[in-house]
């Protein structure tokens, strides 16, 4: 079995995977630092746990407990957001692995450190277990330079301004489920809170829509998608950088059209101002569609994943709706399910002996 992990910033989620691919159990420590709650299957209870160590402490006596010792697991594996312009493929967590993902850490100040505390904290109470990643980042390294380069001067793109993509392990799950059906020209939406789509061209990301980090791009729940940079430059001279990166992230988006984040509340909602966020969402993902249709030469099928990509019809409808320029083709909703692609990448490597 593969014990996947998943450390947020307040969080630590895992699921366990058989070799068939099928979820065993699965479960979570939330709160970190104040009072949670450990959930594991259908149980749950009370807990506090200052980190990530004690919360993976804590999560692995509640899975031996059920059942589930650590010799039973053959690996574990771990979500990395970023694994920059080097780590382009699923990996053994060996030191020089863990040395890179800590060298792109400015890349996901955010992210990076927390998903490491989850690979350190088992390294401590389990280190003869072999352990793996899987990087947000990684299914777009096929994107051609064109693609990924900004027009800025070289010695910022040596520095790493570039675009890089997110959302990548939902990608390359949506390509593993299609399997052998898979269309040569597909456009991916994975609609979320946050949200991004992909043009999938023979199973390769051939462009997509957020950039350098994850605010380019669609409007999303609380992140504005594109806007101007001199735009960013002006908000930041009278908010201040930290508070403009807030608002750009936190406060923005559909929360900021209408007050509210959550699509089902929205769609469920008749004013104008909740119309008009959900339009908003509609067309800038169809007016970002249009760019990657062009960029794979054209359009075989949609897919949807992602909370709303699989939840709401009427969003996956009005896109459709605005994209009918294309033709009609076939529309797909596959269940975004990253921890059975991270799973997958593992046993890959397991399976050729790495």
């Amino acid at each position: 079995m593969i014990l996947v992990l998943n450390a947020g910033s307040s969080s630590l989620k895992i699921e366990v995977f058989d070799e068939a691919l099928r979820s065993v159990i699965s479960g979570r420590v939330t709160n970190l630092g104040t009072t949670g709650e450990l959930r594991l299957g259908d149980k749950t209870r009370a807990v506090e746990a200052r980190d990530h160590a004690q919360a993976l402490d804590m999560m692995l006596a509640a899975l031996r407990e059920a059942g589930y010792p650590l010799t039973a697991f053959a690996a574990a594996a771990h979500r990395i957001v970023h694994g920059g312009a080097v780590m382009t493929a699923p990996a053994r967590l060996r030191p020089p692995v863990i040395a890179t993902i800590e060298s792109v850490i400015p890349l996901a100040p955010l992210h990076n450190p927390n998903n490491l505390a989850g690979v350190y904290a088992l390294q401590k109470l389990a280190p003869d277990l072999p352990q793996y990643c899987s990087f947000g980042t990684a299914f777009h390294a096929t994107n051609p330079e064109v693609a990924t380069r900004y027009a800025i001067p070289q010695v910022h793109h040596d520095a790493g301004i570039r675009r890089y993509g997110f959302h990548g392990l939902s990608y390359a799950n949506m390509v593993a489920e299609f399997g052998d059906t898979l269309p040569d020209h597909l456009l991916a939406f994975h609609l979320g809170n946050g949200a991004s789509l992909c043009a999938i061209h023979k199973g390769k990301s051939i462009a997509t829509s957020m950039g350098y980090s994850p605010l380019s791009g669609l409007t999303m729940g609380t992140r504005s998608g594109d806007i101007d940079g001199a735009a960013v430059l002006r908000m930041s001279k009278s908010l201040g950088e930290d508070e403009t990166d807030r608002m750009l992230n936190k406060t923005s988006g559909l929360q900021a059209l209408a007050g509210e984040n959550n699509m089902k509340t929205l769609l469920e909602r008749t004013d104008d101002a909740a119309k008009f966020a959900v339009e908003h969402f509609c067309y800038w993902a169809a007016r970002h569609a249009g760019s990657a249709i062009v960029a794979m030469g054209g359009l075989d099928a949609v897919a949807f994943t992602g909370g709303i990509g699989e939840n709401a019809g009427p969003v996956r409808d009005r896109i459709m709706e605005l994209l009918a320029c294309f033709g009609t083709v076939p529309v797909h909703v596959i269940v975004a399910d990253e921890e059975k692609q991270i799973a997958r990448d593992a046993l890959a490597l397991i399976a050729q002996g790495r």
